[in-house]
């Protein structure tokens, strides 16, 4: 008995979001007393790190600090409208509905900071640092937070932006209805490095290699983390997650998320990324977000490394070990199909 190493390989070309209505999303943006700024949004932070990325893109678009803005997800009551956290939508889509919300508070901050300084909005600019300076002249400034004082005790104006984002509507094909129902896509490319067992069927994840065009990486932390994490969900959907594995009893089975079966610390195996910067013309800065496709691309390059090690061709999921030994049974045992042990 033995164990062979098998390499498999996937790529996905990915769409962002969908063309329902226009697949829109809303933001809201005022600032507070003290020269803060809050961004109002229905659309649902997963985990997948929306609430920074949208942070991110506010400030920018204001010209004040990070730490300045703060990100409110309350409910679809009282928030404005979002189609909805799917379709890796949120970048794009709430993105570029922040940034304009937050271009419409910018020039009502200028606004307000012009009646103070005394000249015209269009001579002003933002440092990022929580400043407002005269162009050519930084030393004619005023604060933020003083603007922002200004604006709603003394001049009784409020420092606020709406944004809606629309994608333009898809000609259909009279004939056929045939139509594009996205704005743009992202890609990603796979290989997985693995061994199995023929003796007992198990599977052991040696390494994985991955490259992803995101359009533009607005957090590269973030980036790398949500396709590290999203590429163990593709190798736990692959080869652990069921509630019914097929034993010749089922009373061997789990029967709740207690003993549901999922990869643990001690599965995990080292992963290359290599992130690739493509910036989309109509995304927010040209980021496009990593979304569903980081675990996509890994369910086939698993199956294929299986193939590529002993020569079974699993078509059902998750790839569990008496569906490997059952197929090495059918084949007359195990035929690798590289030269790699």
């Amino acid at each position: 008995m033995a164990k062979h190493k098998g390499r498999g390989f996937a790529c996905i070309n990915y769409p962002i979001g969908m063309n329902l209505g226009g697949d829109p999303s809303q933001a809201l943006v005022h600032s507070t007393p003290d020269g803060k700024f809050m961004v109002s949004l229905s659309s649902i932070d997963l985990g997948q790190g929306m609430k920074s990325v949208t942070r991110q893109i506010a400030a920018e678009t204001l010209g004040v600090p990070v730490s300045d803005v703060f990100v409110d997800t309350a409910d679809s009551d009282t928030g404005p409208h979002c189609m909805g956290s799917f379709a890796s939508r949120g970048t794009h889509r709430v993105g570029n509905a922040v940034i304009r919300a937050a271009t419409e508070a910018r020039a009502q901050l200028l606004e307000a900071a012009a009646d103070e300084l005394e000249v015209n909005a269009a001579d002003l600019d933002v440092d990022g640092r929580g400043n407002i300076h005269v162009k050519g002249a930084p030393s004619r400034s005023i604060t933020v937070a003083d603007t922002a004082i200004a604006a709603q005790f003394r001049q009784g104006r409020t420092v606020s932006g709406r944004g809606i984002f629309l994608i333009p509507p898809s000609e259909a094909n009279p004939e056929t209805g045939e139509m594009t129902p996205v704005s743009c896509f992202a890609h990603g490319a796979i290989v997985v490095d693995l061994e199995v067992d023929e003796e007992t069927g198990e599977i052991a994840v040696l390494e994985l290699n991955s490259a992803y065009e995101v359009g533009r990486a607005l957090n590269p932390k973030l980036v790398e983390q949500q396709l590290v994490g999203g590429a163990w969900m593709g190798i736990s959907h692959a080869l652990y997650e069921t509630t019914e594995p097929y034993y010749p009893s089922r009373e061997h089975g789990p029967v709740d998320f207690n003993s549901y079966l999922m990869p643990g610390p001690g599965d995990l195996a080292p992963h290359n990324i290599a992130i690739i910067e493509r910036p989309a013309e109509d995304a927010p800065f040209g980021g496009k977000g990593p979304g569903e496709m980081c675990a996509n691309p890994v369910i086939p390059a698993v199956a294929n490394a299986v193939y590529d090690a002993v020569g079974v061709r699993c078509d059902e999921l998750p790839i569990t070990p008496e569906k490997i030994l059952r197929g090495i049974r059918a084949n007359g045992g195990a035929r690798p199909r590289g030269a790699r042990h």
